[in-house]
C-alpha cells in the first residue's frame, strides 16, 4: 500500500504527541514555516493546531493574525509593514489573540489600530490589554433605551432623537456634513460625563490632524480617545481599527460610564475587508464584496447598547453613498443593523440648509423614548409640517397658484427650515432648543421676516436666561415644561416680541 507524504507527517506528529503525553514533557511546540510571502500576508505551513484569529509570532520580530485556514496551510496577515518577513522563516503560535490597550490614560491620546501612540506624547501607560473580539451582552443584560444622548443639533434632537445605547447611522454623499455632525455631537458632550471615542478609517492624515486640533482647541480632547487607520496603512489595520476603538469604549462602559463612539467611516472599513478577502482569493459577491461583510458590521455594532448594571455605548456609524443612492449594498446592510438613520441630502446642503437633514428619509426607531419631556412637548406635528412644506414646495415650482391655506403652510414650513438651520460648532442645550421650538409652536415667529427668524430665536433664548432666570432653571431642573412655566413663557414671549419687532 502506498503511503502519501502527508500521511507520513501525520504519523510522525501522532507519535511525538503520544511520547509527549507519556513523558509529561511540554517542550513540543507547534512550529510552522513561511512558504510564500504576498501583499501584506503570507502562507504558513505546519501550524495544524492554529485557530482563526490567533496571533502568531514570527522569528524576524513581526506578528500576524490568522484570517484563513486551509487544509494544508493557513494565511496570516501581518501587523507591521516595516518588519520584513522572508520565506522559510519560523513562525510560532502564541496561544492568544490580538489585544487592544485600555485604561483612563488613553483619554486625550491619538493611537493607531495596533495600539501604538502617534501623537508624540510618550507611552500610553495602558491599564490593561483586552481582546478585540468578545461575546456581546445578551438581551437579559441590557436595559431599554430611555435616556437621551444630546447632540446639541436641534434638527437631530427634535426630529431623530438619539438615546444612550442606540446605534444611529449617519448616511450621505461626500461633503454633505457627516463628519461635522458627528463632531458637533462630540463637542456637545463637554461637562456631561460622556466619554467619546472617534475612529478614523481610511481618511487622509491631514483630515485627522485637523479634527484632533479642533477637539483640542474646544477642550474636547480631554474626554476623547482617537483611533486612526489612515489611507496609507495596510488593509489589516483599517480592518482592525473599529474593533480596537469599540474595545476601548467597552472598557469605559464596564466602569458604568456612558460612551459615544463614532466610526468614520464604515464604507472604508468594508473596502478594507474586501481587499483582505480578495487577497485570500475568496470569491467576490454583490458589488464585489464578500458575502460575510454583513456579519463584519453586525458583530461590531451589536456591541453597542445600554447595560442594566449601568453604562452605555452609543454608536454613530458613518457611511458614504454615491448619488444619494441608499439602496447600495453596504448602506442597506447598515440600515438593517442600526436603530435608525440620519440622511444628509446633497440638494439641501447645496441650498444652504445646514445641517442638511432630510426629515422624510431620516428616522429614529427609539423615538420619543430618547427625548426629554420639554423637547417632546414642543415638537408635536413638527415632522408633519416639514413633510407638508416639502410637498407644497415641489408643487409650487410648477407655477400653479396656491390657495390661502396652502400659502400659509408654505410660509410656516419656511420658518421651520430657517429655525432648524444651525452653524457648525454652535450646539444648543435642550433648554435652548425647547425655547426656540416654543416660539415656533406658539406662532410667535409667523410674522417675523424669514431672514430674522434664527436671530430672533437666539435673542429670545438669551432674554429668558437673563431676565426670566426662574423659568429657565425650572426647565433645566425638571426637563419638562409645566402649564405654569408655559404660561410664564407666553407672557415673556409677548413682551420680547414687542421689543424685538419695534427695534427691527
Amino acid at each position: 500500500m502506498e503511503i502519501k507524504s502527508t500521511d507520513l507527517v501525520s504519523l510522525f506528529e501522532q507519535s511525538l504527541r503520544a511520547l509527549e503525553k507519556e513523558k509529561g514533557s511540554k517542550e513540543l511546540q507547534d512550529i510552522g514555516r513561511v512558504v510564500q510571502v504576498g501583499d501584506e500576508n503570507c502562507r504558513i505551513h505546519g501550524l495544524s493546531s492554529a485557530v482563526y484569529g490567533e496571533l502568531l509570532q514570527f522569528e524576524g520580530g513581526n506578528q500576524g493574525i490568522v484570517l484563513d485556514l486551509k487544509e494544508d496551510h493557513l494565511v496570516a496577515f501581518l501587523l507591521y509593514s516595516h518588519i520584513p518577513v522572508n520565506e522559510q522563516e519560523v513562525v510560532r503560535r502564541t496561544g492568544g489573540v490580538f489585544k487592544a490597550p485600555v485604561g483612563e490614560k488613553l483619554l486625550g491620546r491619538v493611537l493607531n489600530a495596533i495600539g501604538i501612540p502617534i501623537d508624540a506624547l510618550g507611552d500610553l501607560n495602558a491599564a490593561d490589554y483586552h481582546p478585540i473580539e468578545v461575546d456581546i451582552p445578551g438581551i437579559i443584560e441590557r436595559s431599554p433605551i430611555d435616556e437621551p444622548l444630546e447632540t446639541g443639533i436641534a434638527a437631530v434632537d427634535a426630529l431623530v432623537p438619539i438615546g444612550r445605547g442606540q446605534r444611529e447611522l449617519i448616511v450621505g454623499n461626500r461633503s454633505t456634513g457627516k463628519t461635522a455632525l458627528a463632531l458637533d455631537a462630540v463637542l456637545h458632550q463637554k461637562g456631561k460625563n460622556v466619554i467619546c471615542v472617534y475612529v478614523s478609517i481610511g481618511q487622509r492624515q491631514a483630515n485627522l490632524a485637523r479634527i484632533v486640533r479642533l477637539l483640542e482647541e474646544n477642550g474636547a480632547l480631554e474626554y476623547t480617545v482617537v483611533v486612526s487607520a489612515d489611507a496609507s496603512t495596510s488593509a489589516l489595520n483599517r480592518y482592525l481599527a473599529p474593533y480596537v476603538a469599540t474595545t476601548i469604549g467597552e472598557y469605559f462602559r464596564e466602569q458604568a460610564k456612558d460612551v459615544l463612539i463614532i466610526y468614520d467611516d464604515l464604507s472604508n472599513h468594508a473596502t478594507a475587508y474586501r481587499e483582505i478577502s480578495l487577497l485570500m482569493r475568496r470569491p467576490p459577491g454583490r458589488e464585489a464584496y464578500p458575502g460575510d461583510v454583513f456579519y463584519l458590521h453586525s458583530r461590531l455594532l451589536e456591541r453597542a447598547g445600554k447595560l442594566l448594571k449601568g453604562g452605555s455605548l452609543t454608536a454613530l456609524p458613518i457611511v458614504q453613498i454615491q448619488g444619494d443612492d441608499i439602496t447600495a449594498y453596504i448602506p442597506t446592510n447598515l440600515i438593517s443593523i442600526t436603530d435608525g438613520q440620519i440622511f444628509l441630502d446633497t440638494k439641501l446642503f447645496n441650498a444652504g440648509v445646514r445641517p442638511a437633514v432630510n426629515v422624510e428619509l431620516s428616522v429614529s426607531r427609539v423615538g420619543g423614548a430618547a427625548q426629554t419631556k420639554a423637547i417632546k412637548k414642543m415638537t408635536r406635528a413638527l415632522r408633519l409640517e416639514l413633510a407638508q412644506y416639502n410637498e407644497l414646495l415641489a408643487f409650487s415650482q410648477f407655477g400653479s397658484e396656491l390657495d390661502a391655506v396652502s400659502q400659509k403652510r408654505l410660509a410656516r414650513g419656511g420658518v421651520v427650515v430657517e429655525l432648524l438651520k444651525q452653524p457648525q460648532f454652535a450646539t444648543l442645550s435642550f433648554i435652548d432648543q425647547a425655547l426656540q421650538l416654543f416660539l415656533l409652536r406658539e406662532n410667535f415667529l409667523d410674522d417675523v421676516p424669514r431672514a430674522q427668524v434664527r436671530n430672533c430665536a437666539l435673542q429670545f433664548m438669551s432674554y429668558i436666561k437673563s431676565v426670566y432666570e426662574p423659568l429657565y432653571k425650572s426647565i433645566q431642573e425638571t426637563k419638562d415644561i409645566s402649564p405654569e412655566t408655559l404660561n410664564g413663557l407666553r407672557e415673556a414671549a409677548q413682551e420680547f416680541m414687542t421689543v424685538f419687532v419695534a427695534r427691527d
